[in-house]
């Protein structure tokens, strides 16, 4: 029996119908305003891309805190929130895990913690914008 891909049993594993073109898909100057409802939409969408992404780097944070510190779970969650949030951490790291771990995980979390407010913002900015060049025209 030979190995054929297109009666593969999970295509949506193997070939997604997720489109990142689409989902970061502005429209351009020469376009019309989006109507409220669906810039709504947009908005919520890049609230729920950001919150997703947010849940995946504290999670991380909790875990490697918990692991490599030896924090109850607690104080690991006080520890990476402060730190994904550009706060500080909160208590002393007694092991060199634990440094290594806290070194680390606080310069991804500043560049991650940026991105997802960019993420974030990005329709509000454009709308002001974009509404910006219509009445330029």
């Amino acid at each position: 029996m030979s190995f054929n891909p297109r009666i593969l049993p999970c295509k949506s594993f193997f070939q997604p119908d997720f489109n990142m073109d689409k989902f970061l898909h502005y429209e351009s100057k020469h376009q019309p305003l989006l109507p409220k409802g669906q810039y709504h939409h947009r908005l919520l969408r890049s609230i729920l891309a950001g919150v997703v992404i947010l849940t995946v780097f504290l999670s991380i944070g909790v875990v490697g805190y918990h692991l490599s510190c030896g924090f109850d779970w607690l104080d690991s969650l006080l520890n990476a929130s402060m730190i994904l949030s550009g706060m500080g951490p909160t208590s002393p790291i007694q092991t060199n895990a634990g440094k290594w771990f806290a070194s680390f995980y606080a310069l991804f979390s500043g560049v991650v913690f940026i991105t997802t407010i960019g993420l974030v913002l990005a329709p509000v900015a454009h709308r002001i914008f974009h509404r910006f060049h219509l009445e330029e025209a």
